[in-house]
Parts: C-alpha cells; sequence; structure tokens
C-alpha cells in the first residue's frame, strides 16, 4: 500500500515537471525572440508569443498542448485510475502556472489545461474546445473565451467523468479565471486587445 501511494506520489511530481516546461521560452528562443516574460503582457504563452511570430506562437501552443497531455498519457498506459489521472492533469496545470524552475513567472495555463483534460477525455476535449471557439470567434477575446471555458468545464466534466474529476477540473477552472484578472479588469473597462 505505502509502496502504491508513493508510487502515485511519484507520478504526481512528475505531472508537475512536464507541466513546467518552458516552450514559450524554448520557442522563442529558438527563433531569435526576446523572452515572452519581458514583452506584451510578460505571460510565457502562446497568445502572447503571438504578438511577435506566428511560427513561435504556434510552437508554444504545441509544446503547451503536449506538456499537458503527455503525463496523463503515460499514466493510460500504466492503467492508473481516473481519480489519479485527474490529479495528474490538475499537477500538469500547476507546473505550467507555477513553474518549478520559476515560480512568479508562470503561464494561465489555458493550453496545457486542454492537453491533459482532451487526454483525460476525448469527449470533454471536444466540448471545452468547441465552447472556446463559439466564444471567441463570437467575441474575438481569446481571454474571455478561456474564462468562459473555464467557468464551464467543471459541469461537462460532472456529466461525462463524475463528480471527483469535476471538481478537480473545478479547482483548474478557478485557478485559471484568477490568472486571467488582469484580462477581467481589462474586458471591463473596454480596453483588452481583440484579435484578427
Amino acid at each position: 500500500m505505502l509502496s502504491h501511494c508513493l508510487f502515485f506520489v511519484m507520478m504526481l511530481i512528475l505531472s508537475w515537471l512536464l507541466g513546467s516546461f518552458p516552450s514559450a521560452i524554448l520557442a522563442c528562443r529558438y527563433f531569435g525572440l526576446p523572452d515572452p516574460r519581458i514583452f506584451g503582457s510578460g505571460n510565457p504563452g502562446a497568445t502572447n508569443v503571438l504578438r511577435v511570430s506566428k511560427k513561435a506562437a504556434s510552437l508554444t501552443l504545441a509544446g503547451d498542448i503536449l506538456k499537458g497531455l503527455l503525463p496523463i498519457l503515460i499514466g493510460k498506459l500504466l492503467y492508473l485510475p481516473l481519480l489519479i489521472l485527474s490529479l495528474m492533469a490538475l499537477c500538469a496545470f500547476l507546473g505550467h502556472v507555477l513553474p518549478v524552475y520559476s515560480p512568479l513567472h508562470g503561464g494561465k495555463g489555458v493550453a496545457t489545461a486542454f492537453g491533459s483534460l482532451i487526454m483525460l477525455s476525448v469527449p470533454l476535449g471536444i466540448c471545452l474546445a468547441i465552447t472556446w471557439l463559439v466564444v471567441a470567434y463570437c467575441s474575438r477575446y481569446s481571454s474571455l473565451a478561456a474564462i468562459v471555458t473555464g467557468c464551464i468545464a467543471p459541469i461537462f466534466a460532472y456529466y461525462i467523468l463524475g463528480t471527483t474529476p469535476a471538481l478537480i477540473v473545478l479547482i483548474m477552472g478557478i485557478i485559471l479565471v484568477i490568472r486571467h484578472r488582469k484580462n477581467i479588469k481589462n474586458l471591463y473597462l473596454g480596453v483588452e486587445d481583440k484579435f484578427k
């Protein structure tokens, strides 16, 4: 029993470490761009990187999704229970928000959360993707799409995965909304940037 608990803890730590992988920083470095933490919103994520390079932003997005997806894939290959997989998804998300290499300079976690949740449940991932796309298309605000999707995600998770995973997704959603507090203020003031 103790060995199982230690193994589960190791998997959670692994998820956090994988979630901490600095996709945006490495993508910008690869394309000879400045550190994403020192321009735009200062957020090391795909949306901020998009301000300076579409190619770097695409690479960042792929990396951020993959670092959320990979831990859950490993967990599924090891036939871990849904509860542990859900906690691994949370840890991968937290790894992006509070990376081990720089806890104060994490991202908002949207792409990493999506990667982990679509690997956790494809139907859940599809529901989240459709929600984000509809809100983004109608409003032209990436941040608003992320906030709305984060708020609705626990409801989808409840009906698709059950109560306990939904509670874990709720924690992710709350953190995601908190990470978007500046965007919420900008939306309220009408100064949030739209995308074409």
